[in-house]
């Protein structure tokens, strides 16, 4: 067999395909070789400059750490190649499937709990934590036949609901879990070499079995119906990939912790390699391409990060932060470049019967009805039970000194928590409405986490202030959008591309907010910690009343464009033809949810599912219009942040569990529920 190649050429296929394994091997000799540049750069990187002169600093303390971030680099590499393979999915990793945090909330737990396990068991109970989270998102999100925009959605949201968990143990078990921060962000750290040889024959092993997956991987590639007509047994090999990835991923986090989107990103540039050297697109090659970009990303992250804030600095900060960094980049890429189309492309939706205004009027009665009975109890409850009268001899200013102090604490963190909830759903109302999903919110889109990095950014400093917190709030989650905004309009504002860039920006913003915080004096950490998870502690009027004066303003304002939001909510055609200046009516809806969830920021810290859960529980009590979903939310979301922060200052006292982590524990199961109505809707 020939092919025609230049004029009175031709090249036999046996001299391609030799071509091409040559090629092929090229690559991976090369990728060798940068490894083990980056390796000995690796070692060099220290406190000490007498590295190899020192067998002692050598065998104790650099080879322990750099074995460990190869192992963790190709194990993380070859997971996140399984997944995209088996899910058919680019954006498929085991961070945006929830696995790398449902191993951490998994060895979090037992530690937490004060089980004593050995190193085996642990990587159990991190595979376990892993597989119960995957199985869950690939479950909800439909499978291969996901959408990308749901995927990433379903796995973002349930490892922010596994973080919070997380975050909850760690607050209420502060002394068990001394440490685990620092190793959650991902921190190759080592005490010695032991571990690193424990986990190196199972990654190997694992690695083995994948690589005598690959000839099915080349046929699934193809589509299940032909695979299916080659012999291919579909369900076994999903099956047999995901435990496969999950256990790499369960690997790594017992050696090295969590190492945000090495997953992620070493499958990528192993693709775009396939592209210049086809021959690597088989999956024989491809498996050990990812994994070998995947050490030299992390090996090379974590040089990079001691050579940039020097060996002193770098032992604080983990080197999860610099790859979850690096990771984000790459979604923000992969995002820009997608295009969206057909049926499993759209949004999740789901509908809603039509309600009668007399449902509407019940419900929203009801429903101030239960915010008031939440305001009384939130003055009432406490480590101090109080009676409705002392309220009253309060609001008169003839309380007892007694009462007075604990009103005069409770009163401030009350209202900041109804007011903000009613903030950030009212935010949430207007992004779902404009990204047409009701699975988004502002947490998702990065407009919280850059508020939350500007106001760590203020709260580290030696100038905090009220003041300057709220304007470094409301200038990161403004700047942060408006990244988004600009990054994800191409012609045009794409809703799932506009989605998957703002959950980009939201781990970056996470990411650098890690990084001052463990930069940071080490005794603001609990604290600023437990303000990262959305805490009315210690509000003060001066907090509470920006939030207010805004709501008071965005709200009529909002509520005004509720036709428009009727329409923009369809599709992108219906709002031109109906007259409606799309992009303006969008961006000012935007900018105000922008705006309201950075003073919720300021007030309460970062609190997540509010936005979620409140519109689309409004919509299934009172329908879909926005003149009536909006009134309805705003109470709902008072209410659950009014019953978060009775529950967390009173179930646990006189501990005190943080309102954002309440709430995300409340939120979660609502959530799971919401993805399940809406795979086949």
């Amino acid at each position: 067999m020939t092919r025609a190649g230049a004029p009175g050429v031709h090249v036999s296929t046996p001299e391609l395909e030799r071509s091409g394994r040559l090629g092929a091997a090229g690559v991976l000799l090369a990728l060798v070789a940068v490894l083990v540049a980056s390796a000995l750069w690796h070692l060099t990187q220290g406190t000490s400059g007498q590295v190899f002169a020192d067998s002692e600093i050598l065998l104790g303390s650099r080879l322990p750490r750099l074995a460990a971030g190869v192992a963790v680099g190709i194990a993380l590499g070859v997971a996140g190649l399984l997944m995209q393979s088996l899910s058919r999915n680019p954006l498929a990793s085991p961070d945006t499937l929830g696995v790398t945090a449902g191993a951490y909330f998994a060895v979090t737990a037992v530690t937490a709990f004060g089980i004593s396990v050995p190193f085996w068991a642990s990587g159990v109970v991190a595979f376990a934590g892993g597989l119960f989270a995957a199985g869950i998102v690939l479950g909800l999100a439909g499978g291969s036949a996901s959408s990308t925009t749901r995927l990433v959605l379903a796995g973002s949201a349930l490892a922010l609901a596994l973080q919070a968990g997380t975050s909850a143990l760690l607050v209420l078990f502060d002394e068990e879990t001394k440490g685990l921060f620092a190793w959650g962000s991902g921190s190759l750290s080592q005490l010695g070499i032991e571990s690193f040889l424990r986990a190196a024959p199972v990654i190997l092993v694992v690695i083995a079995l994948a690589l005598a997956l690959t000839r099915r991987l080349d046929v699934l590639a193809l589509g299940d119906d032909t695979a299916s007509s080659l012999g291919v047994p579909i369900r076994s090999t999903r099956v047999a990939g995901i435990l496969l990835s999950v256990l790499l991923t369960a690997s790594a986090v017992t050696l090295a912790g969590p190492i945000g989107f090495v997953g992620l990103c070493a499958p990528v540039l192993a693709r775009l390699l396939s592209r210049l050297v086809p021959a690597l697109g088989k999956h024989v090659l491809l498996v050990p391409t990812a994994g070998l970009i995947g050490a030299i990303v992390v090996v090379l992250a974590d040089a990079l990060l001691r050579a940039l804030i020097g060996a002193e600095g770098a032992i604080a900060v983990p080197t999860g932060v610099a790859t979850t960094l690096l990771g984000a980049v790459v979604l923000v890429l992969m995002a820009r470049r997608l295009r969206d189309a057909g049926p499993t492309r759209r949004p999740p939706m789901i509908r809603f019967g039509v309600r009668s205004s007399r449902r509407f009027v019940v419900v929203l009665v009801a429903g101030i009805a239960v915010l008031s009975a939440v305001v009384i109890g939130g003055l009432l409850a406490g480590s101090t039970w109080l009676l409705t009268g002392d309220i009253v001899l309060w609001l008169r200013n003839q309380a007892p000194p007694l009462v007075s102090f604990a009103l005069d604490e409770r009163a401030p963190r009350v209202i900041a928590a109804v007011v903000a909830g009613a903030a950030l759903a009212l935010a949430g109302t207007v992004t779902q409405a404009v990204s047409r999903n009701p699975l988004a919110e502002p947490g998702l889109l990065g407009i919280t986490g850059g508020a939350g990095l500007g106001a760590v950014l203020v709260v580290t400093s030696a100038a905090a202030s009220t003041f300057g917190m709220l304007v470094a709030a409301v200038t990161g989650a403004l700047l942060a959008f408006g990244l988004v905004y600009l990054l994800a309009w191409r012609g045009g504002l794409s809703a799932d591309r506009f989605i998957l860039i703002g959950i980009g920006v939201w781990y970056g913003t996470v990411a650098l907010t890690t990084f001052v915080l463990l930069r940071s004096n080490p005794w603001d950490t609990p604290k600023i910690y437990t303000w990262l998870s959305g805490t009315t502690y210690g509000r003060i009027w001066e907090q509470v009343v920006p939030l207010a004066i805004v709501l008071a303003v965005a709200l009529p304002f909002v509520f005004a464009q509720r036709r428009e939001l009727d329409i923009v909510a369809m599709d992108e055609d219906t709002p031109r033809l109906a007259g409606i200046r799309l992009e303006r009516t969008r961006l000012a809806l935007l900018v105000s949810a922008a705006v309201l969830a950075a003073l919720s920021v300021a007030a309460v810290g970062v609190v997540g599912f509010v936005g979620l859960v409140a519109p689309h529980a409004a919509r299934a009590l009172v329908g879909a219009r926005h003149g009536r979903v909006i009134p309805v939310a705003v109470v709902l979301g008072a209410v659950l942040v009014g019953v978060a922060d009775a529950v967390g200052r009173t179930v646990l006292a006189p501990a005190q569990l943080p309102a954002g982590l309440v709430v995300a524990l409340l939120g979660a199961p609502y959530f799971v529920w919401l993805l399940w109505r809406s795979r086949d809707a």
